[in-house]
């Protein structure tokens, strides 16, 4: 340290004094805060006017400033030194600043000290750099105080950087506030808020930005507030932040040009976030180059979303780039929808590879689907756990699928355990068994519960069977008093028949039928029979059967009784054995007799047998 001396004899003598006058010659010792931007704001770049800031104006240059100094700094002006040396610093002359700044160090000025630390630093020994900082921060040098607290912080010293950082912030020094609320938010003070909060109040775009995800937790007005001054400064992911705060309360515009304003400045995110607001819109084209700009500065979400685009397209080579390049981004949805495309093309073991890194990765429906795919190659002990892993993170399908595979070894009680679970999420399928199991164990309310909601969800199963619950849990119609009309209204039960009639249902297409049919709505009947029946529903067309031959189109009857009897419908076999009797073909009556004693039930099985052995007779006669 060259000709400054003892240290300590120095401030013992009052040489390095707080005098008043002092304040103004040192200047923040900084950059301006606001100009650090998202300023690591650890960072001690004291360089420029430090000594001079408020006794020379904006206007004047540096060039001005040095020829105005350089005279009386050659003559030994410690104030003049401490300028000139700043100025040459702040060139990178460094081997121009040392003497200026040592000089002005010796004489007693903190400014000059601070700035002799930095420029120590430059050269590479942070130690002696850190001896100034404390002569200059024991003088009451903010800056120099903050240079220390970092100091110690890069050296893994908490306390001792706590201490002077504490002593810059205290002192107003924005900088040294940032630093001070970064190490008590990174061991969980809730101190920290305090001192973000005063430097952004001095401009300090970082700290506005972390007092904004502070307040967020708590009040998203103010956060907003220190979100947009933050953006306003150029800070990218605090206009990132504040386009997701406005796309959440659906000002899209304004979210649009904040996305935009990010992505210009490199936030691969927001321009990720730029593309699906864009493809929301109905912007395909500008959505895919912003997410191809994200995806190219490695953002995998952006490159899922590409994957996903131009699988969409029919590109299923260009997909499965994407899709790689998200997962290699770390994007789990990348490596399962890779799997799907890889499962879609056949490529099944590629498939359980990439269904496995993700769902190794936590990705839920991913362990779903990989339970899904070793379950259909045989391996229900394999699949199990995957399902277990699924739905206890949450995934409804695999608390479903649990339910089947406990359902598939007969132990009906755990199966309905997941099904509730499922349905309590609001899985329609799973609502649907529940509600059977309940009426299976006589619980017929509660059963109503659940077959509602799953009927409500879509399930025409659930519709028919609740329409089923409801028609049997009805009272008896009272008979129609003499002379009144009857009723037209149709009940809650036939409703549901026909809410689940209309979703293709086949049983309550022939029960709509069947109830149409009683009011004497014939030509209704005929209509849910007809679609029924040519859905494959054998009682439909036995049913169709019956009313063509009571109009009259017995060969028509003939064709539609014959399909149902071919499906396995004895009374349909009866009729055949009947109307092939009565035209006077024996052989063919005895063998639809024979199919409707075969296929039964016992009433139509005995009546068939009846009918056969008189067909035989007459035969014989």
């Amino acid at each position: 340290m060259g000709f400054m001396g003892d240290r300590s004899t120095l401030l013992e003598t009052g040489r390095f004094v707080r005098a008043e006058t002092e304040e103004g010659m040192e200047a923040a010792g900084a950059t301006n805060p606001a100009e650090h931007g998202t300023g690591t704001a650890l960072t001690t770049a004291v360089t420029t006017a430090g000594a001079f800031a408020e006794t020379e104006t904006e206007a004047s240059s540096d060039v001005e400033l040095e020829a105005r100094h350089r005279g009386p700094a050659d003559k030994g002006d410690p104030g003049a030194m401490s300028v000139l040396g700043a100025l040459l610093l702040r060139r990178g002359d460094l081997e121009g600043a040392e003497p200026y700044l040592r000089g002005a160090t010796a004489a007693g000025d903190r400014a000059a000290a601070n700035n002799l630390g930095v420029l120590l630093l430059q050269r590479g020994y942070p130690e002696e750099a850190a001896d100034w900082w404390r002569v200059a921060a024991v003088a009451g040098s903010a800056p120099a105080a903050h240079a220390l607290g970092r100091h110690y912080r890069e050296r893994g010293d908490e306390p001792a950087a706590e201490y002077w950082l504490r002593q810059a912030a205290e002192s107003g020094h924005a900088l040294g506030a940032y630093g001070l609320a970064d190490v008590l938010e990174h061991r969980g003070d809730e101190g920290a808020e305090r001192w973000y909060r005063q430097a952004a109040e001095q401009g300090h775009r970082e700290a506005a930005y972390r007092l904004a995800r502070i307040l967020r937790r708590r009040e998203g007005a103010e956060a907003e507030q220190w979100y947009r001054q933050a953006a306003a400064r150029g800070h990218r992911r605090a206009a990132l932040h504040l386009g997701i705060l406005l796309e959440a309360r659906g000002e899209l515009k304004e979210a649009g040009r904040w996305y935009l304003t990010s992505a210009k400045q490199g936030e691969a995110r927001a321009a990720c976030a730029l593309g699906f607001l864009l493809r929301d819109a109905g912007d395909e084209e500008s959505a895919a180059t912003w997410w191809l700009r994200a995806a190219q500065d490695g953002d995998g979400n952006a490159a899922n979303a590409l994957g996903a685009l131009h699988a969409a397209r029919g590109e299923p080579q260009t997909a499965e780039k994407w899709y790689r390049a998200a997962m290699d981004a770390g994007d789990h949805n990348g490596a399962y929808n890779l799997a799907l495309l890889c499962a879609a093309q056949d490529r099944t073991a590629q498939a359980e590879q990439f269904y496995r890194r993700a769902a190794y990765a936590g990705h839920r429906e991913a362990a779903n689907a990989l339970a899904i795919l070793l379950l259909q190659g045989g391996d229900a002990a394999g699949a199990e756990p995957w399902f277990s892993k699924a739905a206890e993170a949450g995934s409804v399908d695999a608390a479903f699928n649990l339910g089947i595979l406990f359902a598939s070894r007969d132990d009906d009680r755990t199966a309905l355990r997941w099904y509730e679970r499922a349905a309590a999420a609001g899985h329609t399928d799973a609502a649907l068994q529940v509600g059977i199991a309940l009426v299976r164990d006589g619980e017929e309310r509660a059963a109503e519960r659940h077959l509602r909601c799953a009927a409500g969800g879509g399930s025409a199963e659930a519709a028919f069977r609740l329409a089923s619950l409801l028609e049997s849990l009805a009272p008896p119609p009272e008979p129609p008093a003499l002379g009144a009309p009857a009723a037209a209204a149709k009940s809650e039960s036939e409703e549901w028949y026909e809410r689940a009639a209309e979703h293709g249902h086949r049983r309550a297409q022939v029960r709509v039928g069947m109830l149409a049919a009683g009011r004497g709505e014939l030509g209704v009947a005929a209509r849910w029979y007809r679609e029924a029946a040519e859905a494959g529903s054998r009682n439909g067309a036995f049913n169709l059967g019956l009313l063509l031959a009571r109009e009259g189109s017995e060969p028509e009857a003939a064709l539609w009784w014959t399909r149902a009897a071919v499906a396995g419908h004895g009374r349909a076999a009866l009729r055949l054995g009947l109307l092939a009797a009565r035209h006077g073909d024996l052989a063919e009556g005895q063998k639809w007799c024979a199919r409707a004693m075969e296929l039964g039930p016992a009433e139509v099985s005995q009546r068939a047998a009846k009918l056969r052995e008189a067909l035989a007779e007459e035969l014989s006669a």
